[in-house]
Order: structure tokens, then C-alpha cells, then sequence
């Protein structure tokens, strides 16, 4: 492994370098036809913090939904519930994260992620969040000093709970040695000035006072269903949705039902 060598001689160029390769989406990037269906919303661009952010919109006369895409995607993904959801008149904004879609950026963070979420929901104040995968977790962590009081339910589909797990899932995909992972640990604590084991969906919806749906495969093969229990557990007033086969996409009518379901009680 080239960065473990690279470590053996430099610890800060090797966590440097395996740290970039962590936040580099190699997709995400949107595509013709894809570009054809979000073709179909009202495109506006807002700036977060001085970098630009994508939102696409389907204007409706019911309750506004947000909705936040997971890694190396974009938020054409969500056509398979845009489509049913319009039918239904609701109000819908999805957004592109941070260096995926049309959104600006090099890099991407759950925590960049979360300032954009926070910054689009400050404009548009959605009473419902939907959030795949990380955008599950970044959209927990928006809620932190939100000033969205509108905000009256969370969905959460595939979402990891522990930073820390994910982190040790890439170590060991990426084959790095105990000298990288602390030196990659290290540099993560320097740079965001907080600890890893402080990126906890599980405790961030602990602070919480929202409706919940928790919605993970037990066989997801990405983010474990054990993440999925501990978030249910944190999120006093939530439901958890257990499937079977859907993987982590669960791109699935079965979903926009449960959704349907949830955001119409």
C-alpha cells in the first residue's frame, strides 16, 4: 500500500494523502439523463458560507420536504419519490452535498454538509428531512443551532450512526496500517478540533425533539443495521423499518410507501 509506505517516512504527508482520498467523491457528477429529469425543477443556487449550493425545486401547495443524498450521488437519485410526491402536492427541495452535482467544493465532510443542509433549510423552512446514507447523518447534524423550528420530522434511510465505524470500515477496505490510522485520526482531530468519536448521529438525535422513521436493510452491506438500532434508540419518538434484500440504495416502492405513510399521519 502506497500511502503506508508513504507513512513510514512521513506520518502527516501520509494521513494528508489518505485523507484526501476520503473526501474525494470519484462520482456524483450529474449525468444526461439525469441532468434531463432535474431539468424539471426550478434550479436556484445559494451560497453557504461563500461556496455555492445546488437546489432544485417542485413547487406544491403542502408541506415542504428537504431532501439530502448520500455519498457519490446526487439528488437525481430521488426521483423515484419526487415523482409520487408532486401527485401529492407537497412542496419539494433537494439539494446537491458538497463536490457532488452542480454544489461547489473540492472536498466533502459530513459536517460541510450539514452547514449546507442548515443553510437551505433556513431559506426554505421544511417541515420534513428525508436524508440517505450520510445525508442522514449530515442532516442530524444540521439540526445543531438550527433556527428551523419548522422542522417536525426526520427520515433516515441507511444512515451510519458511529463516525468512528465508518472510519474503521475504510481502514480496513483501504488495507492502511496502524501507523496511517492514527496519524489519519490524528489530523482529523487537528483539523476539525473535536475528537471522532464525537461525529455520533446516535447522539446528536438524542438532543432532539422530532418525529422519527428509521429505514435500514438488515442486510445492508454498506452502513451495518446495527447503526440503524442505535439511531432508533437515540431518536426517542421514532420507528424503526426493517427490510430485507433492498441493500443500501433501497431505491424500492416498498420505501416511498413507508414514507407516504409516515409523512401523511
Amino acid at each position: 500500500m502506497f500511502i503506508n509506505i508513504v507513512s513510514l517516512f512521513s506520518k502527516k504527508l501520509g494521513a494528508r494523502l489518505a485523507l484526501f482520498l476520503f473526501t474525494r467523491p470519484l462520482k456524483g457528477r450529474i449525468n444526461e439523463e439525469q441532468s434531463d429529469f432535474l431539468g424539471t425543477s426550478f434550479r436556484e443556487e445559494l451560497l453557504v458560507n461563500g461556496t455555492p449550493v445546488m437546489t432544485y425545486r417542485w413547487l406544491g401547495k403542502g408541506r415542504t420536504i428537504l431532501l439530502a443524498h448520500g455519498w457519490e450521488s446526487n439528488s437525481a437519485r430521488w426521483q423515484y419519490l419526487i415523482e409520487p410526491l408532486k401527485k401529492l402536492n407537497y412542496n419539494i427541495i433537494a439539494l446537491d452535498a458538497p463536490a457532488h452535482g452542480r454544489s461547489g467544493s473540492s472536498r466533502f465532510n459530513a459536517l460541510l454538509y450539514a452547514e449546507f443542509i442548515q443553510g437551505v433549510a433556513k431559506k426554505f423552512k421544511p417541515d420534513i428531512i428525508i436524508g440517505h446514507s450520510v445525508g442522514g447523518m449530515a442532516s442530524a447534524f444540521s439540526q445543531s443551532n438550527s433556527e428551523n423550528s419548522n422542522l417536525k420530522k426526520l427520515i433516515l434511510i441507511g444512515s451510519p450512526s458511529e463516525f468512528t465505524d465508518v472510519l474503521k470500515r475504510y481502514f480496513k477496505m483501504m488495507g492502511y496500517s496502524k501507523r496511517t490510522k492514527n496519524a489519519i485520526t490524528a489530523l482529523i482531530k487537528k483539523r476539525f478540533n473535536v475528537e471522532t468519536i464525537s461525529f455520533s448521529t446516535a447522539k446528536q438525535l438524542e438532543l432532539l425533539n422530532l418525529e422519527g422513521l428509521i429505514i435500514h436493510d438488515e442486510k445492508d452491506d454498506v452502513i451495518p443495521y446495527h447503526d440503524a438500532i442505535l439511531i432508533n434508540k437515540s431518536l426517542k419518538n421514532s420507528k424503526l423499518i426493517t427490510t430485507s434484500g433492498l441493500g443500501h440504495s433501497m431505491n424500492d416502492e416498498s420505501i416511498s410507501n413507508h414514507i407516504y405513510e409516515f409523512i401523511e399521519s
